[in-house]
C-alpha cells in the first residue's frame, strides 16, 4: 500500500519501503529501473525523514553522475559491475597520518602531534605501513599485547587505542570505506598499572606551601597557584600575567583558551578567586613579570609546555618528601576542601572546570564570584 503522504513511500507487512524511479538519462548505470529499500521502521514521521534525506542523497547523487563523477551513490548495489568495481585510490597508514595531522592538528598543541605520531609509531613498528584497509584485528590485538609487554599501564594503552582509532576513522570516512575499524573495542586491563591519584591531607598540603614561601620563585608559584585554586596544570602554565586580576575588588584569576594552550572543556573557561597562597602567588607574579607570560620559562615557544612543568614540579614534591602525590592531587584536595565546608556540586563544578551533570546546570551565565569566593 502507498502512504499518500510521505513521498516515495510504500508500506509493506506495516514497514515503510523507499521507492523511485531512476531517471532515463542515468538508467544505463543501473541494473534496474526503480531503487526500492526498507527504512526500517514502521512510523510515519521516521519514514518521512528517512525518505527526505535518501531523496536528497539521491539528488545530489545524480547530479554528480551527470558531471562524472559516481561515489556516494544511494542504491549503489544496483549499478553495472563497471561502475562498481572502479578501483579507489588508497594510501598508506603513513600519508593517512600526514592527511589527519594537516586537518586534525591545526590550532592543535605539539602534544597532539607528539602522541598522534608516537601511537602511529606503534603500529607501523609491530605491523609494517600498509594500506589503511589491510590493517586487520590482528594488528590490533598484536598492538595490545606489544604495549602490555612494553609495561604501559591500562590508562597509556587505551589513549593509544583511542588516537589509533580515531584516525582509522577518519581515513576510511575520507577515501569512502564502509569497513569496521580493527582497533574498536580490543580487551584489556584498563586499571592495570594504574596509580590512584590521592589527595593531599591538609597538614601536607600547608607544609608545602610553607616551604614553596620560603623557595619564593617562578617553580614555587606556580604550585602554590594551583594548590589553593584547583586549577589544572596546564590551565595555570599558560596563563598570562593580565589574567591575575589580583587588585580587582575580588582577586581572581581568568582560565581563557590561548593558542598556545587549549582547555580540556568547554566548561574550563571560568573565573576563579584569588585567596591565600594563591592570592601570594598571584602578587608575586604580577610585582617581578618582565614577560607577557606569569610563567615564561614555561612558554618559550608556540606552545605552553605543561609536560616539563609537570615533571619538574612532581620531583620537587618526591624531593621533599611527598612521593605519593603529584600535582594532580592539588584537584583531588580541593574538591575534598569543598566538600568540607559543604560547596554545592555545581558550585564546585564551576570551580574546578568539571563538565556540567545536569542541564539545568548549563543555563545562564553561572555563579558570580561573589558567591563563588565564599
Amino acid at each position: 500500500m502507498v502512504d499518500q503522504h510521505v513521498p516515495f513511500v510504500f508500506i509493506k507487512r506495516g514497514v515503510y519501503y523507499y521507492s523511485r524511479r531512476i531517471p532515463s538519462d542515468l538508467r544505463s548505470y543501473y541494473k534496474t529501473h526503480r531503487i526500492v529499500f526498507s527504512l526500517r521502521t514502521t512510523c510515519t514521521n521516521a519514514a518521512a525523514t528517512l525518505a527526505q534525506s535518501a531523496s536528497h542523497k539521491l539528488n545530489k547523487a545524480w547530479t554528480t553522475m551527470r558531471l562524472l563523477q559516481d561515489e556516494g551513490i544511494p542504491g549503489e548495489l544496483n549499478l553495472h559491475s563497471y561502475v562498481q568495481d572502479k578501483p579507489t585510490e588508497s594510501i598508506s597508514l603513513k600519508d593517512a597520518t600526514s592527511f589527519y595531522l594537516n586537518q586534525k592538528g591545526k590550532n592543535r598543541s605539539i602534544t597532539f602531534r607528539r602522541g598522534v605520531g608516537r601511537a602511529v609509531d606503534y603500529v607501523i613498528h609491530i605491523s609494517g605501513n600498509k594500506l589503511i584497509e589491510q590493517y586487520n584485528r590482528t594488528d590490533a590485538n598484536r598492538l595490545r599485547d606489544y604495549l602490555l609487554e612494553r609495561g604501559l599501564v591500562g590508562s597509556s594503552i587505551t589513549r593509544t587505542f583511542t588516537t589509533v582509532r580515531a584516525l582509522f576513522n577518519f581515513s576510511y570516512n575520507e577515501q569512502g570505506l564502509s569497513l569496521s575499524n580493527p582497533y574498536s573495542g580490543v580487551n584489556y586491563d584498563r586499571s592495570c598499572g594504574v596509580i590512584e591519584r590521592k589527595p593531599i591531607p591538609q597538614d601536607s598540603l600547608r607544609a608545602i606551601q610553607q616551604r614553596c614561601r620560603a623557595k619564593d620563585d617562578e617553580p614555587r608559584w606556580l604550585v602554590s597557584l594551583v594548590s589553593d585554586t584547583g586549577i589544572r596544570l596546564a590551565e595555570a602554565t599558560g596563563l598570562l600575567v593580565e589574567d591575575l586580576k589580583v587588585h580587582d575588588t575580588i582577586p581572581h584569576v581568568c582560565i581563557k583558551k590561548y593558542s598556545w594552550r587549549r582547555l580540556k572543556t568547554k566548561d574550563s573557561e571560568r573565573l576563579i578567586p584569588l585567596v591565600v597562597e594563591a592570592l601570594w602567588a598571584g602578587k608575586r607574579i604580577v610585582e617581578t613579570h618582565d614577560s607577557k607570560f606569569a610563567f615564561p620559562r614555561y612558554n618559550k615557544a608556540s606552545y605552553t609546555n605543561a609536560n616539563s612543568a609537570s615533571s619538574s614540579l612532581n620531583s620537587w614534591l618526591k624531593g621533599q618528601g611527598y612521593g605519593d602525590y603529584t600535582m594532580h592531587s592539588f584537584r583531588h584536595s580541593m574538591r575534598d576542601r569543598l566538600r568540607a565546608v559543604e560547596c554545592p556540586s555545581d558550585i564546585a563544578d564551576q570551580i574546578g572546570g568539571w563538565s556540567v551533570q545536569t542541564i539545568g546546570q548549563g543555563y545562564g551565565h553561572g555563579y558570580s564570584l561573589e558567591v563563588i569566593e565564599k
